[in-house]
């Protein structure tokens, strides 16, 4: 009861500094707070890029498996198929994601060439089915990477932003990778011939 009323009995000033600080302590554990989980928001949306493109590898590489019966002499695009499945796999940063990225796009393309030279490969329902697979997974890849890069977006906008930039630097906080493909692999890739 005496501590309480030697409390009360402090002057104004000292109230009002003790509720500015009070008030910056959970303006600070907010914006703390609002860091952690737009950061874990990018690395969820880099995560379900991952996962689309390590299985479209997989697509790519059932593929080249069901070409390969087909066309026993193009070793070297199937070669280039085994090495972007495994640029994929060893990808860990959106950099090297959007280079693997880029890598398997351009493996892809060459498959496709290669199958056109088969018809009956084509018409086969194994192909029709990893085809159509595969622009699933594209468009789901292409859907992905607009929400991660919005997300990327608006994470490092909220760290460059005053006053928020005060409590990211305090706290260590660093601006995240956009996930950029080169411009060629924005085009369309030709799933099927028709």
């Amino acid at each position: 009861m005496i501590i309480l009323m030697q409390l009360l009995n402090q002057p104004l000033w000292l109230w009002i500094v003790t509720l500015v600080l009070f008030i910056l302590l959970l303006w600070l554990w907010a914006m703390y707070n609002a860091f952690i989980a737009k950061r874990n928001q990018v690395k969820t949306d880099f995560a379900d890029i991952d996962v689309q493109i390590k299985r479209r590898a997989s697509l790519i590489e059932n593929l080249a498996a069901a070409i390969k019966q087909y066309a026993t002499h193009e070793r070297k695009t199937f070669e280039n198929v085994t090495q972007a499945r495994s640029a994929v796999q060893d990808a860990k940063s959106p950099k090297e994601a959007a280079q693997a990225e880029n890598f398997l796009t351009q493996t892809l393309r060459s498959l496709f060439a290669v199958s056109e030279a088969y018809p009956k490969l084509q018409a086969s329902q194994n192909y029709k089915s990893l085809t159509d697979q595969l622009e699933k997974t594209e468009n789901l890849i292409a859907q992905y990477r607009e929400t991660y890069n919005q997300t990327v977006l608006d994470f490092n906008t909220m760290l460059q932003t005053f006053p928020n930039l005060l409590v990211a630097r305090l706290f260590g906080f660093k601006e995240e990778e956009l996930f950029v493909t080169t411009p060629a692999d924005n085009q369309e890739v030709k799933l099927s011939s028709e």
